[in-house]
Formats: C-alpha cells, sequence, structure tokens
C-alpha cells in the first residue's frame, strides 16, 4: 500500500498541501506583511526541498499593436531549507516581507498576490495563491486628496508597460488618470495623469502630465501633433502636505 500511495503522492493524490495564511491582506507599499505557511503531511512521507514566496501583480503590455494582461514576478523569497514532513504531519512556518514602495495600488484591473509554494524532488509541486488589497501610504492618500479637492476625479488606475526611460525597479509604472469635473480646471484641461516614483516611505518623485484641451483651429492642430501634453515632475514630502493643494494648483495652472 505504502508503494501505491508514493506513486499517487508523486502526481499530487495524497500528497502534503500548503496553505498560506495572512496577518492580514490589506497592506500599503513599504509595509511588512505578516503571516505563517501551514504544511499538511498526506499519506505518505515526503522531503520537501524548498519552501518560497513570490510576489507577483498584473500589468498591460503591448506587442504587435495589442494590448494584453502580462505577470509580473516583482520579488521571491525562501523560507526554509529542505525537511521531511511525516504522513498527517502538520508544519506551521512563520514569515515576513516587506512589500517595495514601488508596489502598485490594487485599483481598476490591477491584482496583487503572493504565491507560495513548496519544491518536492519528482512530484508534483503543491502550491498556493492568496490575493492582497494594496491602499494608498499617507503620502499617495494626501497627493490623491489635494487632486479631489482642486476639482479632478480619478478615471482611470492602470498598469502599463513603461519605455526604459520611465522604468525603475519595475517593467511598468501605474498611472492615475484623473479628469476635472469642477473646480478651476474644468474644461480647461482633458486630463491629468501622474506616476508616483517614491524615494522613501516620506517622499516621492511625481510625474505629472498635464493635458491641455484643445482651442480652436491651432488648438486642434496641437492636440494632433501630440504638443498639447506638457510633463512636470515634482518632489513631494509628506510634511509639504498641508500646503500641497496650493502647489499642485500653481503648477497645473501654468500650463493651461
Amino acid at each position: 500500500m505504502s508503494l501505491f500511495n508514493k506513486v499517487f503522492a508523486s502526481v499530487g493524490i495524497g500528497a502534503a498541501k500548503v496553505d498560506t495564511k495572512l496577518e492580514k491582506d490589506r497592506v500599503k507599499p513599504g509595509e511588512e506583511v505578516r503571516g505563517i505557511v501551514e504544511i499538511r503531511g498526506g499519506n505518505v512521507e515526503q522531503n520537501i526541498d524548498d519552501i518560497y514566496l513570490s510576489l507577483h501583480t498584473t500589468y498591460i503590455k503591448e506587442k504587435d499593436d495589442r494590448k494584453y494582461t502580462a505577470t509580473a514576478q516583482i520579488d521571491r523569497f525562501r523560507l526554509i531549507q529542505s525537511f521531511s514532513i511525516k504522513e498527517n504531519e502538520t508544519k506551521e512556518i512563520p514569515f515576513t516581507f516587506r512589500l517595495p514602495l514601488e508596489m502598485p495600488l490594487t485599483m481598476g484591473r490591477t491584482k496583487v498576490w503572493v504565491s507560495t509554494g513548496l519544491d518536492i524532488k519528482n512530484a508534483v509541486d503543491p502550491s498556493d495563491k492568496d490575493y492582497l488589497t494594496v491602499i494608498p501610504n499617507p503620502l499617495m492618500e494626501g497627493v490623491f486628496n489635494a487632486i479631489s479637492n482642486l476639482g479632478f476625479r480619478l478615471r482611470e488606475a492602470e498598469c502599463e508597460q513603461a519605455p526604459r526611460h520611465l522604468r525603475r525597479n519595475m517593467p511598468f509604472v501605474q498611472e492615475f488618470e484623473f479628469i476635472a469635473v469642477s473646480g478651476p480646471f474644468r474644461g480647461r484641461l482633458d486630463e491629468l495623469e501622474l506616476v508616483f516614483y517614491p524615494n522613501s516611505e516620506n517622499e516621492a518623485e511625481v510625474l505629472i502630465q498635464v493635458d491641455r484641451r484643445a482651442r480652436g483651429l491651432g488648438g486642434f492642430l496641437s492636440e494632433a501633433m501630440g504638443m498639447d501634453e506638457t510633463y512636470v515632475r515634482m518632489n513631494i514630502h509628506v510634511s509639504e502636505l498641508p500646503a500641497l493643494q496650493q502647489k499642485l494648483q500653481d503648477t497645473i495652472a501654468r500650463y493651461c
């Protein structure tokens, strides 16, 4: 019977199983993620060569003028060296890792998840997937609030493949696209787009694209040639948040 159990375990029947339990699933960029990996033995003793966690997200990629959703592995963590798990035995392995500051927010169609895998020689490797909800940190939230107070509404948030000159550690950037629905810029801008490049938890470089609304024939020609878009770079620290709304208003107004 043991021989049959080993054969079945090699194809995933009656084999060890893995279940990752997160301390919480709502986190912010730069925050620690804690939890335990629970491993439950199957019908036979098995040798576990490796346990790893990997962090993934989705982004929009373009090839041959077609867009599709791609997956990026952002980081990978090895938890423990090889060990054996006996029949019906349960082991719990705690873990802690920190989310990168450039971790995208789970807004729009963007998803973020932790994959857990067991590396078992000559067998099907068990795996588990746990989704995270990534919410803005205080700096990002302060920027979003200032933009909202100026009459802008978030229309879309998307992770897209980035040209090399706009990349840092990721193959993509997350763009936040706003439209003016009230306030001083309604009717003056087509849209406002933001990209965050964090330097630390308390400071980030923000790339702002101001897309002016075309006016008349000259405005239409400028828009058709892509001349209606202006890029502005701003360094923002959390200490500047109380005065950020006025600073953003003055900056945007110069390009309207």
